[in-house]
């Protein structure tokens, strides 16, 4: 492997996560985590931030997802090879676990910027001659859920071995160890044993926080970390890590770093009462523009404005887009992605009709059914009027889950049977099929139950080409929606009032709030060609704000202590 050692010595953050989405072909990410983590260090590369990428690399992936023909969610391991990828690191690293020592090895992947500066991401891996065969099954799945023990060995995997693999290749300037999440807060023990004390290694920590929800940060039982550590760890830090007895990776992350964000301004809220006895930031997510944008508003962008690649906040001009070539730029988006499902599904969508996505991870409260709540209500309003396309992975052990997409099924039988409107389930929801269905659908729809998405980020990409949002005001869209209520719809409250009885997530208030507004507010405009396209310019501003060139510029100034000037400012 080349060795560029003057980026090394140049090099001042490393960025830790469980999860990196490069390419829908590498599967080393599951959902919105991974492929944020993959847009920030792609602006990172852009723009020349200097910073070095920790993952592990995943032999069997996430899974592959398919349906029976009752509904039902299966999985397959997927097998892929890594070596046309990747770069392989030549010499391995020895850590312990328990009592024995496992070699840790990596694969390097360069994110290229809009330069050509290269930003690394080493992808570490237990899968190599001289471990154990139980040693290289460690790293063979992401979120391995068969036990507590291989999902502790992956995190010390990821932050010790990582800190030590950094270490081994010369990494020796880093003034920050961002921490996306509390998966990669093992690596403050390495850190602790290398620097001596817990304030030299606050000097050198910041930590973001995803999860706006107790039950999603991670714990481990003091037993297990005894197992796992023996007598490696550190007292001092498991005192700052304790949590009722357990081993709270978000508290341990949190105590021991300088700076500490939330990533929208209402999850740092709900974030500061989660962790009242930290100070905690916010900078909001941002998406990948050049990354996510159709090729079809990709090439008007490049004729009306040739610098959006470096400069996204000239997008707040989108108003000054020509309406007929927008309008012919969706139809051909719209059509990409109903030729492609066409090919995948037996239910066959119609080009002419309103076509609403909803794609995300399957968890529960993100209420991927609630539109279903009343289906014959639905049923009457979208005939003749509206279609609908999901999307999107429940965890292998989530049963509640494999319920909703179960219930998705068995809805678009009921409402195809009666009332003629079409709703298809896509397989194995990935970045390929993301691209298309925030480029192609008219409307992207999100119904969490509120406070519980911290940001949300497929809202944004679909915003960027010209999808109207209709969203509950939660993460992201509550500032978005504030700054051009004429870029989509909101379903419900806002955060204005906490007494409002549409706070407590009410299906029976949410449902016929979004009844209401398909009605009167989505078909009516649709049917007005210049309004709705009107709307479509007002969406695409959003992304001169939300994109992760201004996100990683906020890092740059407020965690990473990068002396950089922030080019230019969103207007509202």
């Amino acid at each position: 492997m080349e060795v560029d050692q003057d980026l090394i010595n140049d090099t001042r953050v490393a960025y830790i996560s469980m999860e990196i989405a490069v390419d829908s072909n590498i599967p080393t990410y599951s959902g919105g985590l991974g492929v944020l983590s993959g847009d920030t260090v792609r602006s990172a590369a852009d723009l020349e931030i200097p910073m070095v990428a920790i993952c592990l690399c995943y032999s069997s992936g996430y899974f592959y997802q398919f349906f029976n023909e009752f509904g039902e969610q299966k999985e397959k391991e997927i097998q892929w090879s890594f070596f046309y990828e990747f770069e392989k690191v030549p010499k391995p690293i020895t850590m312990k676990i328990e009592d024995k020592d496992v070699k840790v090895s990596a694969w390097k992947y360069n994110m290229v910027g809009q330069s050509g500066h290269i930003l690394p991401i080493y992808l570490l891996t237990t899968d190599i001659e001289g471990n154990e065969p139980w040693m290289k099954n460690m790293t063979g799945s992401l979120y391995d859920s068969t036990s507590r023990w291989n999902r502790i060995v992956q995190e010390m995997i990821l932050g010790i071995g990582g800190m030590k693999l950094l270490k081994s290749l010369g990494y020796n300037n880093l003034k920050t160890i961002h921490l996306n999440e509390g998966h990669g807060s093992f690596s403050i023990c390495e850190l602790y044993n290398q620097l001596g004390s817990v304030d030299k290694v606050k000097e050198k920590v910041v930590f973001t926080t995803h999860t706006p929800v107790p039950a999603g940060h991670d714990r481990f039982k003091q037993d297990l970390i005894d197992k796992v550590f023996e007598d490696r760890f550190p007292a001092e830090l498991r005192k700052l890590g304790d949590d009722n007895g357990d081993l709270n990776m978000t508290f341990l992350g949190m105590a021991v770093s300088r700076y500490r964000n939330a990533v929208a301004k209402k999850h740092g809220d709900i974030s500061r009462k989660m962790f009242p006895q930290y100070e905690i930031d916010y900078i909001t997510n941002g998406i990948h523009h050049p990354f996510w944008i159709s090729k079809p508003i990709r090439k008007i962008f490049d004729r009306k404005w040739p610098n959006w690649r470096a400069n996204p906040y000239i997008l707040q001009n989108a108003i000054e887009l020509d309406d007929l070539e927008l309008f012919d730029a969706h139809i051909e988006s719209k059509f990409n992605l109903i030729s492609y499902q066409k090919g995948h599904s037996w239910n066959l969508l119609d080009e002419e009709l309103i076509t609403i996505g909803f794609a995300r991870r399957f968890a529960t409260y993100k209420r991927a059914i609630l539109l279903f709540h009343d289906i014959d209500r639905l049923g009457k309003i979208c005939r003749n009027n509206i279609q609908f396309i999901f999307a999107g992975k429940a965890h292998p052990k989530d049963q509640l889950g494999k319920d909703y997409i179960k219930k998705i099924h068995k809805s678009a039988d009921y409402l195809y049977d009666n009332y003629d409107v079409k709703v298809v389930m896509m397989e194995n929801y990935n970045m390929d099929l993301s691209h298309m269905l925030v480029s192609g659908c008219d409307i992207w729809l999100n119904t969490p139950e509120r406070y519980r998405e911290a940001s949300g980020t497929s809202g944004m990409k679909a915003s960027l080409n010209g999808v109207l949002n209709l969203s509950v005001q939660d993460g992201w869209w509550l500032e978005g929606y504030k700054m051009n209520p004429l870029a989509g719809w909101a379903i419900g409250p806002d955060d204005s009032n906490p007494d409002d009885p549409g706070v407590s997530n009410s299906w029976d208030i949410d449902s016929n709030a979004f009844y209401e507004i398909l009605e009167k507010k989505v078909i009516p405009t649709y049917m007005d060609h210049d309004q709705w396209v009107f709307m479509q310019k007002n969406a695409i501003s959003l992304a001169a704000y939300f994109n992760t060139h201004r996100m990683i510029e906020e890092y740059a100034e407020k965690a990473y202590k990068l002396k950089r000037q922030l080019p230019w400012e969103y207007i509202a």
